[in-house]
């Protein structure tokens, strides 16, 4: 891995992993059905301006079904569920939850292939409900009312990635650049009736909340969806699947600086059990990996 890939790895992790702290700051004001539409629709945007500069067109009468589903269950519903969950439980937990997605991506392929898990995948999905029961239940205890739906919201948003990852590998190839742009428009879609029945806020957003909606929108969703298929461009998907054991030490650590947020021993037992159990389910490990990469140099 050279050093403009570590630096792209990298970056994206604290992208990705500062959307919680953004979730936090956001939601409680803005409500999670306004926070997320603006946050597509930026996105959008800001995709749309990216594929007219690179000359890139989405081929939308042959693919709105692929970019609803994909826009459905890759962004719309679990930044939807995330947003809720911002409102109850810390941007650390929710970052940390966000981590099973692999897990859940390996169960539900399982079941929708009829395969049986390898003793290792079964080994690391148990290892990652463990590891969500230790922080579920000792956060539980001192969460505020509702903390436990949103917790349960956090664990179903993680659930809607391993939903959209086994319909992706199913689904024709759609070029990596159109999935993201046309998956935005999707969500964008999507959530757009839902805004007839959300409240709109009780006082004018100040310049913060602004900040925290445009960050969320061009950086956490757009640049950082270019990162990523830079890096599968770049490493492979294997590689590039480091991200996702990178997420949570940022989520953890801007819940820490900015908000305040405690790590007990309790966060650091469940976060480690989370991403073993993530390892051993989708058989990464850092050897593999240049293993890999030496193969690649070749």
């Amino acid at each position: 891995m050279n050093h403009a890939s570590l630096f792209r790895l990298v970056s994206l992790s604290a992208i990705w992993g500062a959307s919680f702290l953004l979730l936090r700051i956001g939601a409680p004001v803005l409500g999670p059905a306004w926070l997320i539409f603006l946050r597509v629709l930026l996105a959008a945007l800001f995709l749309l301006a990216v594929g007219c500069h690179l000359g890139k067109a989405l081929d939308t009468r042959r693919h709105w079904r692929h970019y609803l589903a994909l826009g459905c269950f890759n962004s719309a519903l679990p930044f939807l569920l995330f947003a809720y969950a911002a409102t109850g439980i810390s941007a650390s937990l929710m970052s940390i939850l966000n981590a099973t997605a692999p897990i859940w991506a390996a169960l539900i392929g399982a079941l929708w292939t009829r395969t049986v898990p390898t003793a290792k995948a079964v080994a690391g999905m148990l290892l990652g409900i463990a590891g969500v029961g230790v922080l579920t239940g000792i956060e539980a205890s001192a969460l505020p009312p509702g903390g436990n739906l949103a917790m349960v919201a956090a664990v179903a948003a993680a659930c809607c990635y391993g939903i959209a990852t086994t319909y992706a590998k199913s689904a024709s190839p759609v070029e990596p650049f159109a999935n993201a742009h046309g998956s935005m428009w999707g969500a964008t879609i999507l959530l757009l009736p839902l805004l007839l029945f959300a409240p709109l806020p009780a006082a004018m957003p100040g310049v913060g909340i602004v900040a925290a909606v445009v960050i969320l929108g061009v950086v956490c969703s757009g640049l950082a969806y270019l990162l990523y298929f830079r890096l599968i461009a770049d490493l492979g998907a294997t590689p590039a699947l480091t991200v996702t054991f990178l997420i949570p030490v940022f989520g953890v650590l801007w819940g820490h600086l900015f908000l305040d947020e405690a790590v007990g021993w309790h966060t650091l037992a469940g976060a480690a059990l989370v991403l073993l159990g993530t390892a051993l389910t989708t058989g990464f490990s850092p050897a593999a990996v240049f293993a890999l990469r030496r193969e690649m140099a070749r």
